[in-house]
């Protein structure tokens, strides 16, 4: 049987007349980025609040999988080979396999693209929930409508559309934050950092993201070291870790630039970049002051913790994926508002000059900082 839901509209299934006795194996799908992945996690905490008893797995691609594997209302963590992996058409029919071997009764695609949905597919649970997206709609039971254009509605409630059929409540940001465990020794290396760096309880750590794996989210790095250097003049007590992903040289370019920006006697505040692990990240925002970067998965690891951040919206909206978490976290947004081309699918820059983000200031930046740090 097939089934078309509509969000926010009555739903009969009969599933839903006992959902806590009903599913003993449910699969999760997210493919692809980092962000992505950490903003099902208040997803996956209902499910766990609605199947206790239920074994949940999760299927994710490497480069996201250390956000779900220590999460603890999941029993198993099912790791997809990367997109660019050799022979990944043949790994992904043996994962196919696996998974209808594993004889999962709900399957819920968190994606919707064409290899979620086919994993979706081949699970052959009996039900199976995603969007309803043309050409693969009829590879699930359970139909979620979801419009073409892009809302101002954030991520997690979208998502929540496909768990509304199980009678699950809307979701709060008070009662299901997004959620991430780090591995219990990257603390202890970031705190070891820490000591090496002199970094006592009257200084405040700034944490700096300064890169992105699609252009459309990179805010130019002479932006960055400009608004470094404003911070470290503004006050003294702030010292910068500026990171970027492991393929990136940009942290180095910022580091160099912003240090030629300041007095000798401030430079040494602009630390020596080195590389981190996702879970140290975590760690080191978790100890940090304040967290600076664009829309991109470290943002909302950060947001997993208590840290102030400042969001950097270029052709994506703070309404849909500004940190999903509790009221009295501070999370200042910057965007440019009045652009006929914003928000956009990211695929091709109308204007050409990716003006959505380079046209924030870091003067904008440097007076959000100052007012987390002193709050």
């Amino acid at each position: 049987m097939v089934s078309r839901w509509i969000a926010g509209e009555p739903f009969s299934h009969e599933f839903t007349k006992s959902p806590t006795h009903q599913f003993s194996r449910i699969l999760l799908v997210r493919l692809r980025r980092i962000g992505d992945v950490v903003l099902t996690t208040p997803a996956v905490r209902a499910l766990r609040e609605r199947y206790p008893d239920a074994h949940i797995s999760y299927l994710v691609e490497p480069l996201a999988a250390p956000v779900v594997q220590r999460n603890p209302h999941l029993d198993e963590v099912i790791v997809a080979a990367a997109p660019d992996a050799p022979r990944r058409l043949w790994k992904d029919v043996a994962l196919g396999l696996e998974l209808r071997r594993r004889r999962f009764d709900l399957t819920i695609d968190f994606h919707g693209g064409p290899r979620s949905s086919w994993f979706t597919w081949v699970s052959r649970a009996r039900a199976r929930i995603g969007y309803e997206v043309a050409g693969r709609s009829w590879l699930y039971t359970i139909r979620v409508g979801r419009p073409r254009v892009l809302r101002a509605r954030h991520t997690v409630e979208n998502q929540w559309d496909l768990l509304e059929p199980l009678g699950i409540p809307r979701p709060r940001p008070e009662t299901h934050p997004t959620e991430l465990l780090s591995e219990g020794g990257a603390a202890g290396a970031v705190d070891c950092w820490l000591r090496q760096q002199n970094i006592d309880a009257g200084e405040r750590l700034v944490l700096v993201h300064v890169g992105a794996r699609i252009h459309f989210r990179r805010w130019p790095a002479e932006h960055f070291a400009n608004a470094v250097a404003g911070i470290a003049l503004a006050d003294a007590r702030a010292r910068f870790a500026v990171i970027a992903g492991p393929d990136e040289d940009t942290a180095h370019l910022v580091v160099r630039t912003a240090r030629d920006r300041l007095p000798p006697d401030r430079r040494a505040a602009v630390l020596d970049p080195r590389s981190w692990t996702l879970d140290e990240l975590h760690a080191l925002a978790d100890r940090a002051a304040l967290y600076i970067g664009a829309d991109t998965g470290p943002l909302h690891v950060a947001g997993t913790t208590s840290v102030p951040i400042v969001g950097l919206y270029g052709p994506t909206l703070p309404e849909t994926w500004a940190p999903w978490r509790a009221a009295g976290r501070v999370t200042i947004p910057l965007q440019i508002h009045g652009l006929p081309c914003r928000p956009c699918d990211q695929r091709v820059c109308e204007p050409g000059d990716f003006r959505c983000l380079t046209r924030i200031e870091p003067r904008q930046v440097v007076e959000a900082a100052i007012k987390c740090l002193g709050s």
